[in-house]
């Protein structure tokens, strides 16, 4: 078993499917199941369960993955290391953002960043919240923008560089439009379209319901918020979303602040607190610290 191996195995074992780890890996399908089947002979069981639709890994590929993690985190943080030691920024940088952030950007920070690391390979996930938070916390990410409640996440450090305020947006022949103001416990008793569980927009609101003891009638969800526009001017719910992006869609959907209490659209750069920082990932978070204005 070589190290080659371990990141096949890993990738496999991360992307549930022989072929989405052949592309990440730009290798072929049957080259990476050879290496896989290779590795199992050599330890004499099998690391996954390949009869359904979805590869899954068996108790010896659960109980080898924390290893392989280990033992390829240790490899390429020597390298770094030396890297560091040499005066060089390069390698990866795997980073995360989240599903329509659209009051970071996100283009600029990058590009800026390319400029100043030409050597560093850069990667970029979109996803959902919860889900960035979980790559970041198992060392697949080096640094995200999340979406995020008011409470910080366990095992990260992070550092809030937007917060908006978050309203319901309604069409004008609704009873709310005439309204500046709407007490959330009034709200949470109507039709709401908002983001789905793991988003931070949605986690703000959940915290905000909890608070008052009362809970959200959500009856439609979508990550994209250009859908939760047009549902929501289509007379389906009320939507919930930040309020530039009710201003910036021009449409004819009324703004309304949601009070007692107030809730808030955050989105924080963030990454891991419990192991140390690539200097790939170090130099990106002090260019996004210098560039992101905090919050």
């Amino acid at each position: 078993m070589d190290l080659r191996q371990l990141e096949y195995f890993l990738a496999v074992a991360e992307e549930r499917s022989f072929t989405k780890a052949a592309a990440r890996l730009h290798l072929t399908q049957p080259g990476v199941s050879a290496q896989i089947r290779r590795m199992e002979r050599e330890l004499g069981q099998n690391l996954f369960d390949r009869s359904g639709p979805v590869i899954l890994l068996t108790q010896a590929g659960t109980t080898l993955l924390p290893y392989a993690r280990e033992a390829l985190g240790a490899v390429s943080g020597g390298r770094l290391a030396l890297d560091e030691l040499a005066g060089l920024v390069r390698g990866r940088l795997s980073a995360g953002i989240v599903m329509s952030c659209s009051s970071v950007p996100v283009a600029d920070l990058l590009a800026d960043f390319h400029r100043s690391y030409p050597e560093v390979e850069i990667s970029l996930l979109e996803d959902a919240s919860d889900r960035l938070v979980a790559a970041l916390r198992e060392g697949r990410l080096d640094v995200a923008l999340i979406g995020t409640g008011a409470a910080p996440v366990p095992g990260l450090n992070s550092r809030v560089v937007a917060d908006e305020p978050v309203v319901a947006a309604v069409v004008p022949e609704d009873p709310l439009a005439q309204r500046t103001k709407v007490e959330l416990s009034t709200l949470s008793e109507r039709p709401l379209i908002t983001l789905p569980l793991g988003a931070g927009l949605r986690t703000g609101l959940e915290e905000a319901c909890e608070k008052i003891g009362v809970r959200a009638r959500v009856t439609m969800e979508t990550g994209d918020p250009q859908r939760l526009v047009e549902l929501a001017e289509r007379g389906l719910g009320s939507a919930i979303l930040p309020a530039p992006i009710v201003r910036a869609h021009g449409g004819r959907l009324r703004p309304i602040e949601i009070v007692a209490p107030r809730i808030r659209a955050r989105v924080a750069l963030a990454w891991p607190a419990e192991r140390p920082m690539s200097p790939a990932g170090q130099a990106f978070v002090d260019l996004a610290c210098a560039m992101l204005k905090p919050v």
